[in-house]
């Protein structure tokens, strides 16, 4: 374990950044899944689904929301665990991204450069906390 002469942990704050990435994008999958169930107006009632329909995809957003939100609980109580199925939920996000390209294409890009530094924050820094 490296630590500055501040006494601070190297990579703590990389490791912070994923907690937060993670929660808040467990958050808005968790809203937008809700939203998605709800048949809300929100989504465009044209949209046209390559697999299943709105409600499908409501319950595969709000299910992997909530799997975010507990690999964010995970990486902040310093588990490998959390540290391992964020990675996985970080990667499967920006290749989801890559199907909103067309219609959103500066949101997908920006979503899936938070999820690459996600990554790299998770697979350098994210088991630093159980090194002794």
């Amino acid at each position: 374990m490296q630590v500055d002469p501040y006494g601070h942990q190297k990579g703590a704050g990389w490791v912070l950044f994923a907690w937060i990435m993670l929660a808040f994008a467990g958050v808005m999958n968790v809203v937008y899944g809700i939203t998605a169930l709800a048949n809300s107006r929100f989504f465009t009632e044209e949209a046209v689904f390559v697999f299943a329909d709105l409600r499908t995809w409501g319950w595969i957003t709000l299910i992997f929301g909530i799997a975010e939100l507990l690999a964010a609980a995970s990486v902040w109580r310093g588990g490998e665990l959390g540290r391992w199925v964020g990675i996985v939920i970080a990667g499967l996000n920006a290749v989801s991204h890559l199907g909103t390209m067309q219609a959103y294409p500066f949101w997908s890009i920006v979503v899936i450069a938070f999820d690459v530094l996600v990554i790299y924050a998770l697979a350098v820094y994210g088991g630093r906390r159980n090194e002794t």
